[in-house]
């Protein structure tokens, strides 16, 4: 039976005494430590184990590579001021909910999901900011828009001329779109359903890839299954692209 100490100098030697050597400044990689334990396991040839059991202990300790990176999508995200986009946002990555202020400009958050990141460039709704939406939009692969389901009659006009615009635009027209009816908690909220026969939106995005959902605070995990819809029409997309 070989002692733990007689092993470790045997392998040491393989290392050019690379253990032995007392050099301070040179340490050994974890990798290579994993390996010397491993062939010390071998060594002791680990008593009535069968050998696949070794071959799978050297490939977790080993063989692991790094995770595989999680895709990237560029969203951009329109809407109204007050509508709540900042909010959702911010909620989305754990931000502290304090001292949110309306965007005057626009925005950039890197927002993490379990099988995606979505770089979402949000876009302040002022009537000064609006006019220069379109100036943003190049380079998106999705649309976020939100509208608040409690707002005045006027405010859902202004609202519908602006999803009609975006689900029209030459550079978003083909891309998926995730509206979010937000402010479902409030009392003067209106239904999905209402929202969706007021926007007309079954004659105008059809042949179009979108979502309609309910959304507020409250809930982050609705609105996160949301996205997660999302993610999915952006998974969708990139297939078809690949295909063509």
């Amino acid at each position: 039976m070989h002692s733990i100490n007689t092993t470790v100098s045997h392998h040491s030697r393989l290392n050019s005494g690379f253990l032995l050597s007392g050099d301070n400044s040179k340490k050994p990689s974890r990798k290579y430590m994993d390996y010397l334990v491993v062939l010390q396991l071998m060594d002791h040839k680990m008593e009535g184990a069968p050998n696949l059991n070794l071959l799978r202990c050297f490939r977790t300790l080993c063989c692991k590579g790094p995770p595989t990176p999680r895709p990237e999508y560029d969203v951009v995200c329109i809407g109204l001021t007050g509508s709540g986009k900042t909010s959702l946002l911010s909620r989305l990555c754990s931000e502290a909910a304090d001292n949110i202020v309306p965007t005057t400009g626009f925005s950039i958050k890197a927002v993490p999901f379990q099988n995606a990141i979505l770089n979402v460039k949000e876009l302040g709704g002022a009537d000064s900011i609006k006019k220069y939406w379109s100036r943003y939009y190049q380079g998106s692969q999705g649309v976020v828009f939100v509208l608040d389901s409690a707002s005045s009659e006027e405010d859902m006009e202004a609202a519908r001329t602006e999803l009609h615009s975006a689900l029209q635009h030459p550079q978003l027209c083909t891309l998926p779109f995730l509206i979010l009816a937000n402010h479902q908690d409030k009392p003067a909220a209106r239904s999905v359903q209402e929202i969706k026969k007021f926007f007309e939106l079954e004659p105008l995005a059809r042949g179009k890839s979108w979502i309609l959902e309910g959304s507020m605070v409250e809930n982050m995990d609705a609105v996160k299954e949301s996205f997660a819809q999302l993610i999915h029409l952006l998974e969708e997309k990139d297939q078809e692209t690949g295909r063509i």
